[in-house]
């Protein structure tokens, strides 16, 4: 599977809003960089944030996952207390074309401040805004930025078609919007 250039991400961005609200330049001036960069593009984080705590004492189960597991802030900035997780969404809505693998990769700034973004394939056809993982291995709180970039996405073209979807499939988390939390 080839990696897509930028000149293709662009095309099918502008032509097929695979990428919406999309942005031609990376933009770098005094932010964590965002937008089309040579081989993937940078997204952003939203505004919108789930910070997990220890509150109630619940336990992080994904079969059965609490909504007392996290306190909802919405904000132009999150702390991420020590040793703990943070879930936020892309600024950016994704629309995956049938014949596309798209592979999600931290941005060096955070991972250097020991803040890692975890984020799952994106499968062909699949479509949402992308619910981002913020892990903060630190003993210390640690500082993300809403609106500025959070991940950069690396597009993997197949030679044909997928034989199943995941719209095929119906996947539990198509056109999902907001801060999606684990389905079973």
């Amino acid at each position: 599977m080839p990696i897509m250039s930028d000149k293709w991400i662009k095309k099918m961005s502008l032509s097929e809003k695979m990428i919406e609200p999309f942005e031609e330049k990376l933009n770098d001036k005094g932010v964590l960089s965002y937008g089309l960069s040579s081989y993937g593009y940078d997204a952003r984080v939203s505004d919108s944030f789930k910070i997990f705590t220890n509150i109630d004492s619940v336990t992080v189960d994904p079969k059965s996952f609490s909504k007392n597991s996290f306190v909802d802030r919405k904000a132009d900035h999150c702390i991420i207390p020590p040793n703990s997780f943070v879930l936020a969404r892309t600024v950016e809505y994704f629309r995956i074309p049938r014949n596309v693998l798209v592979i999600c990769v931290g941005k060096s700034t955070y991972a250097r401040c020991g803040i890692i973004v975890n984020v799952t394939p994106l499968e062909p056809q699949w479509q949402g805004h992308v619910t981002l993982e913020f892990s903060n291995t630190t003993p210390l709180p640690a500082k993300i930025y809403a609106n500025e970039g959070a991940a950069q996405f690396l597009f993997l073209y197949g030679n044909e078609d997928c034989k199943e979807s995941y719209a095929d499939r119906k996947g539990k988390y198509m056109n999902q919007t907001g801060v999606t939390l684990p389905k079973l």
